[in-house]
C-alpha cells in the first residue's frame, strides 16, 4: 500500500443511542481509486458525513495529509484538498450548470455561497470562471452549460456532482453512489473520467453498489458491516471471502 493520504482510526458516531460507528479504522493511499463498499446500515455515508465535518464524530481521529482534520467544518475540510459528493445530487435547480459550478470555487465552499452568486471579483472571479469552463468541457457538460441544473438528466446530475467536488482542486475526493440511476453507458463515461483524475493526480474514495464496475475500476475495496470495518482487499480477494459473503450477500457468491 501506497501513502496514506485518508488515515481514519477508531471512528465512532450514534444517533439517538444507536451505534452507526462502532470505532472504524482504515487508510486511503494516495493515487488510488478506493471502494468503500457494505449492506445498507453499514455505516459509511456516516462515516462520510464524520471525515467531511457534516456530523461531528463521537470519538476517533481522522487525518488528512498529515494533519488532524477531526470535527473540523466542511469548508474548511474542503479548503485543505478533501471534497465530496452526494447520493442525491445537490445542485440549484434554478442556477446554471456554470453557475453551480462556480459556487463551489476554491474558497468558496459551505459559507460562501452569497459572495459566489454576488461575484468573487476582478481575477479571482475570472480564474473561477476559466475553472468552471475548463471543468464542464471535460466532463462533457460545456453544451449544457448555461442550462439550469433541473433541466440536466440524472447522469448529468451526477457529473456536475463531481464537477462541483473538482472545483475546490481537491486531493481527495469522496464520491457518494456516483453511477446510482446512471445509464450502463454514462456510467462508462463516469469511470473513464475517474480513472483520467486519478492519473492527474486525484485520490477518490467511492462508494457504490454497481459490483462489476467496482471490480474493474477499484483497488482496493474496503468491506463494511454493523458500523466496522471488516476486511480490504482486491476486488476478488474480499469477494472471495466468506465472512464478506455473510455479511454482505447473504452467502451468495459475487458475478
Amino acid at each position: 500500500m501506497g501513502v496514506s493520504l485518508l488515515s481514519v482510526r477508531g471512528l465512532t458516531r450514534s444517533f439517538y443511542g444507536v451505534q452507526a460507528l462502532r470505532g472504524v479504522d482504515f487508510d486511503v493511499a494516495q493515487g488510488t481509486i478506493t471502494a468503500l463498499i457494505g449492506p445498507n446500515g453499514a455505516g459509511k455515508t456516516t462515516a462520510f458525513q464524520c471525515i467531511t465535518g457534516v456530523v461531528p464524530p463521537d470519538g476517533g481521529r481522522v487525518m488528512f495529509d498529515g494533519k488532524d482534520i477531526t470535527g473540523w467544518r466542511p469548508d474548511r475540510v474542503a479548503q485543505a484538498g478533501l471534497t465530496r459528493t452526494f447520493q442525491i445530487a445537490r445542485g440549484i435547480p434554478r442556477l446554471s450548470v456554470l453557475d453551480n459550478l462556480l459556487l463551489y470555487a476554491a474558497n468558496q465552499p459551505g459559507e460562501g455561497v452569497i459572495s459566489a452568486l454576488l461575484g468573487l471579483g476582478g481575477a479571482a472571479e475570472e480564474a473561477a470562471r476559466v475553472r468552471a469552463i475548463e471543468i464542464a468541457r471535460r466532463l462533457n457538460l460545456l453544451r449544457v452549460a448555461n442550462n439550469p441544473a433541473s433541466a440536466l438528466s440524472g447522469g448529468q446530475k451526477k457529473l456536475l456532482e463531481i464537477g462541483r467536488a473538482l472545483m475546490a482542486s481537491p486531493k481527495l475526493v469522496l464520491l457518494d453512489e456516483p453511477i446510482a440511476g446512471v445509464n450502463p453507458t454514462l456510467a462508462e463515461e463516469i469511470a473513464e473520467h475517474l480513472r483520467t483524475l486519478r492519473a492527474e493526480g486525484i485520490t477518490f474514495l467511492v462508494i457504490e453498489h454497481h459490483m462489476d464496475l467496482l471490480a474493474r475500476l477499484c483497488d482496493p475495496v474496503i468491506v463494511m458491516a454493523e458500523g466496522r470495518t471488516l476486511t480490504e482487499g482486491s476486488f476478488a480477494a474480499v469477494a472471495a471471502d466468506p465472512v464478506v459473503q455473510e455479511a454482505y450477500m447473504g452467502r451468495r457468491k459475487w458475478a
